[in-house]
């Protein structure tokens, strides 16, 4: 996460690092420790649908008691 996002839980920020690198990785985008200025629109977006995909399974996993 970079310096302009807002972090509600402090204690959580190397969590959601690495939850982060995880669905990188699951779509094939490469990130780095820090800045990821490089990356294309698409790149991140698919970043950041991975991540709202997995959130929402987790949650309808905990919803049906699994």
């Amino acid at each position: 996460m970079d310096n302009n996002s807002k972090i509600n839980v402090p204690e959580a920020k190397s969590a959601l690092n690495r939850f982060k690198m995880e669905c990188a990785s699951e779509v094939g985008v490469q990130l780095k420790d820090g800045y990821n200025g490089h990356l294309t629109s698409a790149e991140a977006g698919s970043v950041g649908g991975q991540m709202v995909k997995k959130m929402i399974e987790a949650q309808e996993r905990q919803m049906s008691g699994r």
